[in-house]
């Protein structure tokens, strides 16, 4: 059995080395899914976009909080309980999710920015590149061949809820904190892998529903984006106390 680390050995899931054949072997999707692929990820841009949009109008305006949290969580139900049919009506909803995460996000952005703007450009687009990547690998992997990760993340995820639920009222050291920022990454990465696969598996017979599949990409980069985000503003924080440290001795 193939384990996640498998993406990163030179044998590809076919028991050959990558190549820039492997890379272009798209023959299982056929051009209805190919089609579909490319309505989900430009959707996703837009969404990415409406997103910063939020960033920028807490920045402003200082919105984000517990209301856009709120809208967040509403317009996805919203979202997902308004029919397919309804087109228009849901990629509006979509959009405004993605700008009510953004603002929501918000205060997290402002604050990197004030320690150091690189951080941010830094952190996007590594987030960008692990995403293409890992969407990259499940595109051109076997249909199915990573969606048993699935129930493994699920279980991950649970270990994430309730380490974090733990915390809340027991209090957390700071070693379980960046347990928690580590793994919650490498689940959200994995999600990354498995959803791609299952939106794929699913536009194969005949779901086309690419509204409801962008969203789950989007959640997915969000995630990752959160957490690289912190992990690398928490890193440049320790290595300017030690810095300090230093001039004063």
């Amino acid at each position: 059995m193939e384990t996640f680390s498998s993406f990163f050995q030179p044998q590809s899931p076919y028991g050959r080395s990558w190549s820039s054949d492997s890379l272009k072997n798209f023959r299982q999707i056929s051009p209805v899914v190919q089609n579909h692929l490319k309505k989900v990820y430009l959707t996703l841009c837009c969404a990415l976009v409406a997103s910063g949009v939020g960033v920028f109008l807490h920045i402003l305006w200082n919105i984000g909080g517990f209301l856009t949290t709120v809208g967040c969580m509403g317009s996805i139900i919203w979202l997902l309980s308004t029919s397919p049919y309804q087109e228009r009506k849901r990629v509006g909803l979509l959009m405004a999710t993605s700008l009510f995460e953004g603002a929501s996000v918000g205060p997290l952005i402002d604050l990197v920015i004030q320690f150091d703007p690189r951080i941010l450009v830094s952190a996007f687009v590594g987030t960008a590149v692990a995403f293409g990547c890992f969407s990259a690998a499940a595109t051109v992997a076997k249909r199915r061949e990573y969606l048993y990760l699935g129930g493994l993340l699920s279980s991950g995820l649970s270990i994430l809820f309730w380490l974090q639920f733990a915390s809340s009222i027991f209090g957390g050291s700071t070693a379980m904190f960046k347990f928690e920022l580590y793994f919650g990454l490498l689940v959200f990465l994995g999600y990354m892998v498995v959803d791609t696969q299952e939106i794929i598996e699913k536009a194969h017979h005949g779901d086309l529903d690419y509204v409801k599949h962008s969203l789950t990409l989007f959640t997915d980069f969000v995630a990752v984006f959160v957490r690289i985000l912190i992990i690398m503003t928490k890193n440049a924080s320790e290595k300017s106390e030690k810095e300090k440290r230093k001039r004063r001795t």
